[in-house]
């Protein structure tokens, strides 16, 4: 069991992802009170999807930004090490082979920040999801 050190919540992973007391207002809100590492790649991620799906709705959900369209919906998390991009196991298995040298696992994309963000994939897999 771990114990937040800010919030004193419990969980069972150590070090386990989450948002100590209120959740963000907004999408710009969730970035801003991410650590400094994670800043660039979950701005230049949110900007991907917007000016690939312009239409899309942004939202907070469970936590996290979330863009909405046609029913269908992709979301994104900071983690500690990485970008966890929610965009459905469809969508994972369909860019497989583009995805050689990124850990992904049933839906999501891992995109570390370590490296640099694989922005015209992204954009692919974005216009894909939406399409």
């Amino acid at each position: 069991m771990w114990v937040c050190p800010k919030c004193g919540r419990e969980f069972k992973r150590n070090n386990q992802g989450h948002f100590c007391g209120q959740a963000p207002a907004n999408v710009s809100e969730y970035i801003a009170r991410q650590e400094p590492a994670a800043y660039a790649h979950l701005s230049r991620l949110r900007e991907v999807i917007l000016q690939n799906a312009p239409a899309a709705i942004e939202r907070i959900a469970w936590s996290m930004p979330t863009y909405e369209q046609g029913g269908k919906s992709l979301s994104f998390a900071a983690c500690q090490k990485h970008i966890s991009f929610y965009v459905g196991a469809k969508a994972v298995e369909h860019f497989q082979n583009e995805l050689i040298g990124f850990a992904s696992k049933k839906s999501a994309i891992y995109l570390p920040y370590a490296k640099e963000l694989p922005v015209e994939l992204l954009t692919e897999v974005v216009k894909w999801c939406f399409e």
